[in-house]
């Protein structure tokens, strides 16, 4: 085994799988690996020892962490510490995947990795945790902050919208809520291609990066583009009227930034890899689910 993916059975850990191509992959559902276990994860580390580790597992159920924090902070928070205090002593670099609701959305611009941290709800504070015990244990990693993850695989927006599309004339969307919809297959490539010149012997620049989907749209908008693009591939007969409304018009449990969009330029100048285009990625999700 040369790379670990841990929660295969996620929307990036299932695109992790199939765009694997060349590269000796082995990916582990909970049933396989279940991080919040430390002593599991040592033993397996241990026994296997791969030369990197792919951390696609997560709690990402934004609302519901709310009332089930002890479940959330024990995959966001303990589960990465448990993964990176065994690579350590193992000597195996760690890949991880954040979010960008570890930030408040007050900003209007972009953010950075250089910007302030303040999470609104517990998913957000969770995974903040879950970054703070990767960096404090173990140099070699690389965290990825990913923002809006959709794909032909798992639960999305993409799906939601195209399902109650088909049940209702009329939905009313947020337009309010800023960010970057990004391609769970296209952070698949773009980890799979660090994790290819790791195993190239080349040097990683290890820290923290930003990857979102351009460009930035309200969740008003993206459902605009889906309907578009569905009813153009012969998904839908027609599209629902969309009315835009505010946050407060559709209240949930968990607090949502008002802008959540991330700067990726930190990641492209480093790597040359650059941020997805979501619209083309859309397509490629669509044209999939159409056949």
């Amino acid at each position: 085994m040369s790379i670990l993916v841990t929660g295969a059975n996620g929307q990036v850990g299932r695109e992790l799988l199939r765009h694997a191509g060349e590269l000796p992959v082995h990916g582990l559902e909970r049933s396989g690996l279940d991080i919040t276990d430390a002593a599991a994860v040592n033993a397996l580390l241990e026994r296997e020892r791969p030369r990197l580790v792919i951390n696609a597992a997560a709690y990402t159920a934004v609302d519901k962490a709310e009332s089930d924090s002890a479940q959330a902070h024990a995959i966001n928070r303990d589960g990465p510490a448990h993964l990176a205090a065994a690579c350590a002593r193992a000597g195996i670099p760690l890949l991880h995947i954040s979010t960008d609701y570890v930030f408040d959305g007050s900003q209007t611009r972009a953010y950075t990795e250089a910007d302030p941290i303040a999470p609104l709800g517990v998913y957000g504070a969770s995974k903040w945790a879950g970054e703070q015990a990767v960096r404090t244990t173990l140099d070699t990693h690389l965290i990825l902050r990913v923002s809006w993850v959709f794909g032909a695989l798992g639960h999305n927006f993409v799906k939601t919208m195209l399902r109650l599309g088909s049940e209702r004339d009329e939905l009313r969307i947020v337009a309010d809520q800023h960010g970057g919809p990004t391609p769970a297959a296209d952070i698949a490539r773009s980890l799979l291609e660090l994790a290819r010149r790791h195993l190239r012997g080349e040097a990683l620049a290890w820290g923290t990066y930003h990857y979102a989907g351009q460009p930035f749209t309200s969740w008003h908008g993206f459902a605009e583009v889906i309907f578009s693009e569905a009813r153009a591939q012969g998904l839908l007969p027609r599209s629902p009227r969309l009315i835009a409304i505010a946050s407060h018009e559709y209240p949930t449990p968990a607090r949502r930034p008002v802008n959540s969009a991330l700067d990726s330029q930190h990641f492209t100048d480093t790597f040359g890899l650059t941020a997805p285009d979501w619209q083309r990625g859309l397509r490629t999700m669509l044209s999939e689910l159409a056949r």
